[in-house]
């Protein structure tokens, strides 16, 4: 007899617990889109007892009667409601005070930018696809306090040269190091143009594609070499590309880019004095053919002057469009 009363009583307080308890569903939206929010945790006031909303926004979990439920978020402000008789509790969370601004150092560590000990500089990606470059570091120029750029005359795709706080040695590399992701990568020119030819075709940065970039990161000082070690005594510039994000539907985004590049100086040559040396006309074909190349004969008067292939022609100047056969309008 002692055993059934005790089972008794143990089936009324599970009716009990049970009957205090309750299912609580809902939706939780963004207060500015209306769009349902993923990831939105709720918690009931006082427990451990809690979930998180799925894709759609949506939340259910069982309380307490009377209970009080928390929802947060990051970067938005925190609610709390009270169940009371409420089976569905739907909420609409509003932004709250922006986070303090970040930046992300070596081997992609966030840290507070007011917490480092060192120059930083943050640069939008959208900046670069404003006004574009093929070479980004073409970009950087006048958008990063003591950052100099120095493009050089060698058309659209030639290196660019980027120096942070000026030059730190006379003979060495004074460039800024390069980490993409978290990865140095090598920005060496792959060819010059020099006192005997050669050309110049660009280097690492000219690869990089500016609508990949999400933000880049100038750090600057001698204490951004404890990041990087000793490649980086000239500077760091940090690029972080972009990375996908949950969004509903299909996302294409479609750029297009075309940029016309002119010669700016053609220069004025002087028409008054014809080739020679020395203010003197070449007075056979010998002397003619040696300074055929120099401009520093006599003033042209139109006279007969013997000419490297031993004829006399007429001792003026002859006027041609090489110059500008040659320099077109180039596009990329």
């Amino acid at each position: 007899m002692k055993q059934n009363y005790l089972l008794i009583l143990f089936f009324m307080a599970c009716c009990s617990f049970a009957f205090g308890q309750q299912q609580v569903t809902g939706v939780v939206t963004n207060s500015d889109d209306g769009e349902p929010m993923i990831g939105v945790t709720i918690l009931e006031k006082g427990t451990t007892n809690g979930t998180v909303t799925d894709f759609d926004g949506s939340y259910s979990m069982t309380v307490q009667a009377g209970a009080v439920l928390e929802f947060s978020y990051t970067g938005f402000n925190g609610q709390e409601v009270t169940v009371g008789g409420q089976s569905e509790i739907n909420v609409l969370m509003t932004p709250g005070v922006a986070l303090d601004e970040v930046v992300v150092t070596a081997l992609g560590i966030e840290r507070d930018k007011k917490a480092l000990s060192y120059s930083v500089t943050d640069v939008g990606g959208e900046s670069f696809q404003e006004a574009r470059e093929v070479n980004i570091a073409n970009s950087l120029a006048g958008k990063v306090a003591g950052v100099n750029v120095s493009r050089i005359a060698s058309g659209p795709a030639g290196s660019s040269r980027v120096i942070i706080r000026g030059n730190v040695s006379l003979g060495g590399e004074n460039q800024p190091l390069y980490v993409i992701d978290g990865v140095p990568i090598d920005n060496s020119g792959f060819g010059q143009a020099g006192l005997w030819g050669g050309s110049d075709e660009g280097d690492g940065t000219a690869s990089i594609n500016p609508d990949d970039i999400e933000t880049l990161t100038v750090l600057k000082g001698a204490n951004a070499a404890a990041l990087y070690g000793s490649r980086a005594s000239n500077g760091v510039i940090l690029i972080t590309t972009k990375s996908g994000k949950a969004q509903k539907g299909l996302g294409i985004e479609f750029n297009s880019n075309l940029v016309f590049e002119n010669v700016l100086n053609d220069f004025e040559f002087q028409q008054e004095y014809g080739h020679g040396r020395e203010g003197r006309k070449p007075v056979d074909a010998s002397e003619a053919w040696n300074v055929g190349t120099s401009n520093w004969g006599a003033r042209i008067d139109g006279s007969n002057v013997a000419q490297f292939d031993g004829a006399s022609r007429p001792y003026t100047y002859q006027a041609d469009e090489n110059f500008n056969r040659f320099y077109d309008v180039a596009t990329t």
